[in-house]
C-alpha cells in the first residue's frame, strides 16, 4: 500500500474547505499511521503556473506544515489535475502495480477525482478514507454536497472503495503485521 497525499498546499489550506477541522485531524492521523507501519507516504503538489503565484518557489506552493513530508519522503509536482500527469510519478508507481493506493487531500472534485479515476484506469485498487478529502463551495454545490456526491455516488463500487477512518487505519496496520 502507498498513501498518496495530494495538494495539501498552503494556498489551499483554508477554513472555507468543507469539514476543515476534520480534515486537519484525519490526514495527519493517517500519515502518522502510515509512517509507523512502514507504508510509504508520497506527496503530490500542484503547480498552476508562474502567473498564478501558486508555483514552485512560492510560499503558497509549499506543503502545509500540519502534513509536511518527513525526510526522505518523495514529492512530485504536477501541472494538471491528475497526479498521473507527472511522468516520474507514473513511472515510480509502475513498480508498485500490485499495491493499493490510498488517496487523500485536495480538492475532491478536481485533483482527487482525476487521480482516483486515472489510478483506476491503470489497474490500481484505490481506497479513499472518509474525511480525508475536501473542497470549497462553488456556484452549483456546497463543499459538503460535492464531497458527499463523490464519496457516496461517484467513486464507490466503480472507481474506489470509500471506507471509514477506522477501516483505513486497520488497512494500514495490516501492512506491518
Amino acid at each position: 500500500m502507498k498513501l498518496i497525499v495530494i495538494d495539501m498546499q498552503k494556498a489551499l489550506m483554508d477554513d472555507e474547505l468543507y469539514n476543515f477541522t476534520g480534515l486537519l485531524e484525519n490526514i495527519p492521523k493517517l500519515i502518522r499511521e502510515a509512517r509507523e507501519n512502514r507504508v510509504e507516504v508520497i506527496y503530490v503538489q500542484h503547480d498552476a503556473g508562474a502567473d498564478t503565484g501558486f508555483t514552485v518557489g512560492r510560499e503558497a506552493f509549499e506543503i502545509a506544515d500540519e502534513v509536511a513530508p518527513a525526510a526522505g519522503e518523495k514529492a512530485f509536482v504536477k501541472t494538471i489535475n491528475s497526479a498521473f500527469g507527472n511522468k516520474d510519478f507514473t513511472a515510480y508507481l509502475e513498480a508498485a502495480k500490485d499495491e493499493d493506493l490510498m488517496i487523500i487531500g485536495l480538492q475532491t472534485n478536481f485533483c482527487i477525482d482525476a487521480t482516483v479515476k486515472s489510478a483506476f484506469e491503470r489497474g490500481y485498487h484505490v481506497i479513499i478514507p472518509e474525511g480525508t478529502n475536501s473542497t470549497f463551495d462553488n456556484d452549483y454545490m456546497t463543499g459538503e454536497t460535492t464531497y458527499n456526491y463523490y464519496m457516496n455516488e461517484v467513486w464507490p463500487d466503480l472507481f474506489a472503495d470509500c471506507v471509514s477512518m477506522d477501516e483505513a487505519i486497520e488497512m494500514i496496520r495490516k501492512q506491518n503485521p
